[in-house]
């Protein structure tokens, strides 16, 4: 019985390790994946930003040409 209870816990830790490396491959790519997700971000917000001033120059120059 000893033999079984032994295999049975070998079996038990080898399914925690398999497990371990998984959630670890997958924690590392959940890291890349919001790395480039932070870096996607800022690159909208900086091109959300140069729209915006690019707006608010044409909107300036109109008012100008209503003026002049």
């Amino acid at each position: 019985m000893q033999d079984e209870d032994i295999k049975q816990l070998e079996k038990q830790v080898d399914e925690l390790i398999d497990a371990m490396e998984r959630l670890k491959d997958e924690n590392s790519n959940l890291r890349d994946e919001k790395s480039q997700l932070m870096k996607e971000r800022a690159e909208l917000i900086d091109k959300t930003e140069t729209a915006r001033q690019r707006v608010e120059d044409m909107i300036e120059r109109l008012k100008a040409m209503e003026e002049g």
